[in-house]
């Protein structure tokens, strides 16, 4: 089996959904189809809750796969930003700061990566698991006429995440994939 073959697993394949959902999502959006963005990023949300589960199972867990799971999360917050903007400005300008802390919290770990080890890092730690998650099913409240709350709270649980990320950043000698939390990291370099 050659390197590309390799790469074109079901997980991988889940994952790379995302990058071509994204395109989707910005004509969407850009078009004013609301109802037809929130379906199909539904769908992205559940290829992101089942790429890792099916990589589990499969034994298909590898660095490449925990990179591209990495950049699809990015491109795929950074695209809801701009979508949200163009579909709901009224509402994202209101919660400009929560909206402005759940981008930071995308960017901030991965600048930390960058200029400490020259790569995006891809830790898929617990925290970040939540953090989605909660920003995931917030959206949905958010922008279809629920309370903010939920929202603004998921923002604070994605800026704890990005703090985690940045902290075992600086924790780590040398870049590592799929740690569950600080705290392992800490066991594992702490000094006896």
């Amino acid at each position: 089996m050659n390197s590309t073959q390799s790469k074109l697993t079901l997980p991988n394949l889940l994952t790379g959904f995302r990058f071509v959902a994204a395109p989707m999502l910005l004509w969407l959006a850009w078009h004013g189809h609301g109802i037809a963005f929130m379906t199909l990023l539904a769908v992205a949300f559940l290829t992101d809750l089942l790429d890792g589960l099916a990589a589990r199972l499969t034994g298909q867990v590898t660095q490449f796969g925990a990179t591209l799971d990495s950049w699809a999360d990015v491109i795929t917050y950074l695209t809801i930003a701009l979508c949200c903007w163009w579909l709901w400005p009224d509402v994202v300008s209101r919660e400009r700061l929560y909206v402005g802390l759940i981008v930071a919290s995308c960017l901030l770990p991965a600048l930390a990566g960058f200029f400490k080890f020259g790569i995006f890092t891809s830790y898929h730690t617990w925290t970040v698991k939540i953090a989605a998650g909660s920003m995931g099913l917030t959206l949905y409240v958010l922008f279809l006429g629920g309370p903010t709350w939920p929202f603004r709270i998921a923002a604070i649980i994605c800026i704890v995440a990005a703090v985690e990320e940045i902290v075992i950043t600086l924790l780590l000698p040398e870049p590592e994939s799929n740690l569950r939390s600080v705290w392992e990291v800490l066991k594992r370099y702490r000094q006896p």
